[in-house]
């Protein structure tokens, strides 16, 4: 990270106590559709060390965060109440919870916090100025927001690569510093992009080729070996010329799937088996085929046993590991194993090993691998693969200021 951002142990030593700190943090977790549950907190414990810190030292802590998608308007399936429930339990202490954002209730709340309590507001995104591409809008957001602080930390790595008011422009209106978890996501993605120690051999499935396209062009050139599965292998695998019938295919990307197999120099590893079956569904029909021979009426929905163990013979190799994208459809217990023997091989490595986030970092979690086991299991998906494709992220930006 620049020597020019500060960071949270800087403005604890200037005292925060009695203080009010605006935390922006990454609450996006998610909830189960039938009980508004949360089906996995890992985004709520990670900020913990930063908000910790802060209430140990006295600060009135305002959280922030944004949760799905909501159009700018408030919508009761993403609220935050859930999240402030988990989060004063995992405090060990009431999270103060207003039903606004920068509204009469959030103004009520803050004003009422003691010295070392936590008050968190409503889903950010509730506002249209929060994402709003108009820098007035944003702006008169931003500005509201910042009146609940004295002081601002960010500690939403996954963010910090949206243009958004909390984000952005805040910064730009209070003192303001880097919180631990951004800290360390920062530090851990620039070994990936100095000199990893090698070989450095990157993991990338999910489901299309377009989402990884640029983070593939950018790590070809840096990787000694780049493992491809999860759905965009079919789009690989037809630039080759195999059938893979009724497989995730993205058709307008098969040349260009062409032209980076030629250009990657043997450095690209591709499936030879497939789990296929007669339907995306958890208890459709499948067996495991080659590769080259996928049925013109069945789709892949996982790695095969035998690309498990190329894999794994790769990374047994390696002394750096990125891991983005699951292999397969973890989600169903028949498509899951291609992930979790990836998965295990990574943590039997004696290398430098991180997960990028996103799905990731959630099938870690779902099929209850040991997260100690990894060197960092990212919050940030989109944000890890931005800094990995050395883009500028517009919350690092602000920071630098």
């Amino acid at each position: 990270m620049s020597a020019s951002i500060r960071n949270l142990d800087d403005l604890l030593a200037e005292g925060v106590s009695g203080r009010r700190v605006l935390v922006r943090a990454d609450l996006n977790v998610p909830l189960d559709k039938q009980t508004g549950e949360i089906t996995d907190d890992g985004r709520i414990r990670a900020v913990l060390p930063t908000l910790g810190a802060l209430v140990q030292a006295g600060a009135k802590v305002v959280v922030c965060s944004h949760l799905g998608r909501p159009k700018g308007a408030p919508d009761p399936q993403y609220s935050l109440r859930p999240v402030a429930g988990r989060l004063g339990e995992l405090l060990d202490a009431p999270v103060h919870f207003a039903t606004d954002t920068v509204g009469e209730s959030a103004r009520a709340t803050v004003d009422a916090l003691a010295d070392g309590q936590v008050a968190l507001l409503e889903n950010l995104r509730f506002n249209k100025g929060e994402t709003s591409k108009d820098d007035t809008e944003r702006g008169a957001f931003a500005d509201q927001l910042a009146a609940f602080g004295e002081a601002y930390v960010d500690d939403a790595f996954g963010a910090v690569h949206r243009k958004h008011a909390s984000v952005h422009d805040v910064p730009a209106r209070l003192p303001h510093v880097a919180g631990r978890l951004v800290l360390r996501e920062v530090e851990v993605l620039s070994r990936l992009t100095g000199e990893p120690e090698r070989p450095y051999v990157v993991v990338l499935g999910g489901s299309k080729v377009s989402d990884k396209l640029a983070v593939i062009e950018a790590l070809l050139p840096k990787v000694d070996r780049l493992l491809i599965g999860g759905g965009m292998c079919f789009t690989f695998l037809k630039a080759q010329g195999h059938e893979v019938g009724t497989s995730l295919l993205e058709e307008e990307m098969v040349e260009t799937c062409g032209n980076l197999l030629a250009r990657a120099d043997g450095k690209i590893l591709l499936p030879v088996d497939v789990v296929a079956a007669d339907a995306f569904a958890p208890d459709a029909a499948h067996d495991t085929v080659p590769a080259d021979g996928i049925p013109s009426h069945r789709l892949g929905l996982d790695i095969g046993p035998e690309t498990v163990a190329g894999f794994t013979a790769a990374l047994s190799q390696a002394k750096t590991v990125f891991w983005n994208g699951p292999m397969g459809v973890f989600e169903m217990p028949a498509f899951a194993n291609g992930t979790r023997g990836v998965a295990e091989a990574i943590t039997k490595t004696d290398a430098f090993t991180v997960v990028g986030g996103g799905d990731s970092a959630a099938a870690v979690r779902a099929l209850g691998l040991d997260e100690s086991s990894f060197g960092h299991i990212s919050t940030g998906g989109g944000a890890s693969l931005e800094y990995l494709e050395g883009k500028t992220l517009p919350g690092i930006a602000a920071l630098e200021n």
